[in-house]
């Protein structure tokens, strides 16, 4: 029996001293995981590169300071499942972030920046809703933004118009930092188009007795309407002979814009839906651009063909067919249909 009470007074011992060690480990652990300095509210950017093992990128942390053990940031990686989700990108850390907090948001991506392209052609709506995707803004208030946001004298205020930015927010490549807000992109967005429309352009414009604005509303429909390169000074110019002949333009893109959605033949009674946009209906220009137009187009308008041509229709494969005269022009659906 005292055998018996000696054995089990070892194995209580071995007990408790096991029950120290991983008592002093977890204190290790968890002490070695938290902020190297919980006060250190300054950035440090981190570019995590494609392919990048989880060991390499600890390595990176702890030589820019933000953990204090490779090891420990290895470990809560593999225990939490997520040790081969670490995603590559640059990131924006802090010494007063945990080893957990680092690892999530490596884990869900959170760049500092966030990089994204606005398409050629592209309307406000179609926009705040590619950003929304991308989780870069909430579309409604980029459209709340955009409605009303008219900084340069060329855009300014017009009547009738759903989108004061509409036309004048550039398609680019963008990098922005992560929490930019809808005011900024759309502000950022609409001063690139200020700084791409050059002094020359504006020169130019002015030569053609144009205005910045009608450059662009005119842009936004050859952007809409060509589809081959060669095609949209051609375009350009049969909407500017059109206009010098007091013609209707009668462009099926701003139908397009109209209805809200890119559809592929309009009927007669689209062609009358009444709207300042409908440019069957009304003379002269739509009252603001029907989309963001491209560098291409806008050179298209400044520099337009100089074309007898008043008509033109669109085949299947994109190309037009362009003619001089309203007989010419239905000659050559007929020939299309049969």
């Amino acid at each position: 029996m005292l055998q018996l009470d000696k054995q089990i007074h070892k194995w209580l011992i071995a007990i408790v001293i096991a029950g120290v060690f991983v008592l002093a480990a977890g204190s290790a652990v968890y002490s070695l995981a938290r902020p190297v300095n919980a006060s250190a509210g300054d950035a440090i950017m981190v570019v995590v590169k494609p392919g990048m093992a989880t060991q390499a990128i600890g390595e990176l942390l702890h030589d820019k300071g933000l953990i204090k053990n490779v090891l420990i940031f290895r470990v809560m990686a593999k225990m939490e499942g997520m040790e081969g989700s670490l995603q590559a990108g640059e990131y924006s850390f802090s010494k007063a972030m945990t080893v957990r907090e680092i690892i999530g948001k490596l884990v869900r991506g959170e760049t500092a920046y966030r990089q994204f392209t606005i398409p050629e052609g592209f309307t406000i709506d179609q926009i705040a809703a590619l950003l929304e995707k991308n989780k870069l803004a909430s579309a409604a208030k980029y459209k709340a933004v955009a409605a009303g946001y008219a900084p340069y004298d060329y855009i300014r205020p017009a009547a009738n118009v759903k989108y004061q930015a509409e036309g004048f927010v550039f398609p680019d490549t963008y990098r922005v930092a992560a929490g930019t807000s809808e005011a900024q992109l759309v502000k950022m967005m609409m001063s690139q188009f200020d700084s791409q429309f050059t002094p020359t352009m504006r020169e130019r414009a002015a030569e053609l007795g144009l205005s910045v604005r009608e450059v662009v509303i005119l842009a936004s429909l050859v952007e809409k309407e060509a589809q081959l390169a060669a095609e949209r000074p051609v375009i350009a110019g049969v909407f500017l002979r059109r206009l010098k002949l007091g013609m209707p333009l009668q462009s099926c893109a701003t139908i397009q814009y109209i209805l809200g959605y890119p559809k592929p033949e309009l009927t007669v009674q689209d062609t009358e839906i009444p709207s300042p946009y409908n440019t069957y209906q009304n003379m002269g220009l739509p009252p603001g651009p029907i989309a963001s137009p491209g560098l291409a187009s806008i050179k298209a308008v400044l520099y337009p063909a100089d074309t007898e041509y008043l008509y033109f229709f669109a085949n299947k494969d994109g190309s037009h067919v362009f003619s001089r005269t309203y007989e010419e022009h239905l000659a050559a659906i007929n020939r299309d249909d049969s």
